[in-house]
């Protein structure tokens, strides 16, 4: 279970603490620890969001933006699509993020909450979570409000890490991603603790299989998920009724 410094008063500000100090690092060492596949990995969540050129999109714990403007690249010029994070170092990075893309005008950055979205019901043709499921205060309550603000029809998406079972491949990722990823992050951002975090909330983290169940007992249909890179990483799908 992962242990809350005893200066931090809940999960939710201790994980607000880590991405506001790993905010400046924090895409290049996804692309480096992921050996470059998170571009792939984004770009299949999106391709399962059903958003179509004119759509409207909503991606919450959007952190840097880049399943913000995956998402914006799906909607086009005609569409438009809001990101919305909690911490304010990361939607910092994001806004520098977008100013590099076509997609500045067509991008809205909301600081907010995702167990309390604020946005009303039916608002948005899909909703995307990237690499944070995890480190939501209440998971149900976070696959709730997404289903809540996305019409009948559209779809809820998670893209979250997860636990590979294939003999060998498996002993051989949990060796790299709890002994090599925090030392590799250690170097990448000068300080220890925020990447030993990330191997510490996976141990936590439901199987891929109970969270699609999640996603059926919170009124999702057709929920189902799709294993990527050996399983180290997965994609939750699920349509609103």
């Amino acid at each position: 279970m992962v242990q809350i410094p005893n200066q931090y008063k809940s999960k939710e500000e201790y994980v607000h603490h880590i991405f506001a100090s790993i905010a400046h690092r924090y895409d290049l060492l996804n692309t480096t620890l992921s050996f470059n596949r998170d571009k792939y990995w984004r770009t299949f969540a999106v391709s399962k969001s059903g958003l179509q050129p004119g759509g409207k999109g909503l991606d919450i714990c959007c952190g840097t933006g880049m399943l913000t403007i995956e998402q914006a690249r799906a909607a086009g010029p005609r569409g438009k699509v809001v990101g919305l994070d909690f911490c304010e170092e990361m939607l910092a990075v994001a806004v520098d993020n977008i100013k590099k893309t076509p997609f500045r005008d067509n991008i809205e950055l909301v600081q907010g909450n995702a167990v309390d979205l604020p946005f009303g019901d039916s608002t948005f043709d899909c909703c995307t979570i990237g690499f944070a499921l995890r480190n939501v205060p209440d998971i149900r309550k976070t696959i709730s409000e997404m289903s809540r603000v996305v019409r009948p029809g559209g779809k809820v998406v998670n893209l979250e890490l997860s636990k590979p079972s294939a003999p060998v491949f498996k002993q051989a990722y949990y060796l790299y991603f709890n002994r090599l990823v925090p030392l590799l992050g250690r170097l990448g951002i000068g300080k220890e603790g925020p990447y030993s975090y990330l191997p510490n909330s996976l141990k936590d983290f439901p199987h891929q299989s109970v969270i699609r169940d999640m996603f059926e007992e919170e009124g999702l249909k057709d929920a189902r998920y799709y294993e990527l890179t050996g399983g180290i990483v997965t994609v939750h799908v699920g349509t609103v009724v």
